[in-house]
């Protein structure tokens, strides 16, 4: 019974002496890791916030004009194809009225009733488009500021080469070509 209590003892004592060792080397990759991921964080909430200031906190500032045409086309076509679908809409109810007979330019009320579906369904795609470029540029501002850190030293190299080989088979003399591709780490 004694024996079993020492055991348990020096087994918890060992665990704690073990715990109490650190690694320098892992916590200083810990800390850079972690101003990655705030980096990156504080980029994608600012983004989130104001659309195109993510980019701007990167210093990517070209892609905050792209951001911003986007935002300016597609809230056009919002607003264009908003409004004809309303006045179709209104045209259509009022062609429904007794002693209305259409449009006043004409349409007929099956007409009416297809172009109203036409501009309701290009407007939700602009607004399917505003919400795709505000995600896009969310998730955009988040990827730049990890690949702020990634390593894109003289170490890093691709070679393309092309090559040729002659060779004997039973049928006579052969040739190969093709490309070869060599990455170095």
């Amino acid at each position: 019974m004694i024996r079993t209590i020492i055991l348990v003892f020096i087994f918890f004592f060992s665990l704690h002496s073990f715990h109490a060792q650190t690694d320098t080397v892992k916590t200083e990759g810990v800390k850079n890791k972690k101003s990655v991921y705030a980096r990156a964080r504080k980029a994608t909430f600012m983004s989130a916030v104001v659309p195109g200031l993510g980019q701007i906190y990167n210093k990517s500032y070209w892609k905050v004009g792209v951001i911003y045409a986007g935002f300016g086309g597609l809230g056009y076509l919002f607003y264009v194809n908003n409004f004809n679908y309303n006045l179709f809409r209104t045209a259509l109810i009022k062609s429904q009225e007794p002693g209305q007979n259409g449009f006043a330019s004409g349409y007929s009320t099956s007409q009416l009733s297809t172009l109203k579906a036409q501009y309701r369904k290009n407007r939700d795609f602009a607004a399917i488009g505003l919400a795709a470029i505000y995600v896009l540029n969310i998730v955009d501002a988040n990827v730049d500021a990890h690949l702020k850190t990634f390593d894109v030293s003289d170490d890093l190299s691709i070679h393309v080469d092309p090559w040729q080989d002659i060779y004997h088979d039973g049928n006579g003399i052969r040739t190969a070509g093709g490309f070869s591709v060599k990455l170095k780490f």
